[in-house]
């Protein structure tokens, strides 16, 4: 038996009420094993998190859209200034929200509607 060294990462149950389309699962899941476990900030490329889990840029980016409209991630625009003092545009910073707190707060949106 192969023992674990610690690579893994856990999902909340809450996640399966969002009704995500796969595709953004597939996003969420890498978001999450991405994040920093003490911040839940990460800076992955739309290339990067597309070469991981096998979509295209474009999937990706239709993806994240989803996950802020679920409010289960918000971006952040980022930059990075070169060796030769030129800011340029740097990857979204995604910060991952409370899954419990986003199955609460659509809770609360159907029993006001």
């Amino acid at each position: 038996m192969r023992k674990s060294r610690g690579h893994f990462f856990s999902l909340p149950n809450e996640i399966f009420e969002l009704r995500l389309s796969p595709s953004a699962f597939l996003v969420y899941s890498y978001l999450r094993c991405s994040a920093n476990r003490n911040t839940y900030q990460c800076y992955p490329s739309y290339e990067t998190i597309g070469s991981a889990v096998g979509l295209s840029k474009n999937t990706v980016q239709k993806c994240v859209c989803e996950l802020v409209d679920k409010g289960l991630i918000s971006t952040e625009n980022t930059s990075v200034i070169t060796r030769d003092g030129m800011k340029l545009n740097g990857n979204l910073r995604y910060t991952i929200c409370p899954a419990h707190e986003v199955v609460e707060a659509q809770y609360q949106k159907q029993f006001s509607n």
